[in-house]
């Protein structure tokens, strides 16, 4: 015993002195590291660090293989990296900053330490009273835009709007929607079974292959859709029909039943399964 204890001291003698200054600079640099993760989380950052953590792999891969050409190819391009990210990244970058100035440093460690992940999860009379609102809105041609948070953070189009908070409901969502109501106009967004804000703005697609009889409703549904994983669900104030936008497709759906169907997929985690032979693509034609 005396031998493992003896082992031991020789070993914490190798270690480095650990003062409490460097006690204080590791919480800092945690606190650090932790707000800019989340950032990361929270934002279209997060997808494109995954394409940089792609870029990084296949650089490790080459690496090991021996790959010269492309090492000297990525090699010449790493010299213009670090310019090309506070380009991609300069809005996000910028809200962050404004974000770190309009708050104290106080709260904003109170907030990061009190901070928990979100439950997304939808419950099946979410879905049912979703599909009963939008189709109840089809049918007198009310005009809607519902998106529904999957795993990518919507947060940044959350702050645009209106905050709700409030349980859903198909009397909710139509009241929300209703014409000449303060707030009909935008987006609603929801996280799990909750509508979380009404009237956001969300960004319009640039799909030059879009029908020119879809509207701003519909181009702000796909470009949504290609910047996260989110569902929109979109009612036409023209035709009162009503289509559901996944991965930078739209899709034109015929009844409630189907709507809820897709809706359970997700809640189910199954993938998307609506761009069947029954349902028509609307993206390049309407």
């Amino acid at each position: 015993m005396s031998n493992i204890i003896n082992n031991f001291k020789s070993w914490t003698s190798l270690l480095p002195p650990f003062s409490f200054t460097n006690f204080v600079e590791v919480i800092i640099i945690s606190i650090i590291v932790y707000e800019i993760l989340l950032w990361i989380k929270n934002t279209r950052a997060w997808t494109l660090l995954k394409g940089i953590l792609v870029i990084l792999a296949f650089t490790f891969f080459s690496a090991v293989f021996h790959l010269d050409t492309i090492l000297w190819i990525l090699e010449r391009i790493s010299y213009i990296a670090v310019t090309a990210l506070v380009i991609i990244f300069q809005p996000e970058l910028r809200k962050a900053l404004e974000s770190l100035g309009s708050q104290s440093v106080f709260s904003s460690l109170t907030s990061a330490i009190g901070r928990q992940d979100t439950d997304r999860t939808m419950s099946k009379e979410a879905a049912s009273q979703i599909s009963k609102a939008v189709y109840e809105m089809a049918r007198v041609k009310t005009g809607a835009l519902i998106v529904i948070e999957q795993t990518e953070s919507l947060d940044e189009f959350v702050k645009t709007g209106i905050t709700i908070n409030g349980q859903v409901s198909s009397g909710l969502l139509i009241n929300i929607f209703e014409k000449n109501t303060p707030l009909h106009d935008g987006a609603v967004i929801m996280r799990g079974d909750t509508v979380v804000a009404a009237t956001c703005y969300l960004p319009l697609s640039d799909n030059m292959s879009i029908s020119k009889d879809l509207g701003t409703r519909h181009r702000a549904a796909l470009g949504i859709s290609e910047v996260t994983d989110s569902l929109t669900i979109v009612v036409s104030e023209e035709t009162g029909r009503v289509s559901i936008a996944y991965r930078g497709r739209l899709t034109r759906l015929t009844d409630a039943g189907a709507l809820e169907k897709v809706l359970i997929n997700r809640i189910n985690k199954a993938e998307v399964s609506f761009f069947g032979k029954n349902r028509r693509n609307e993206a390049a034609n309407a």
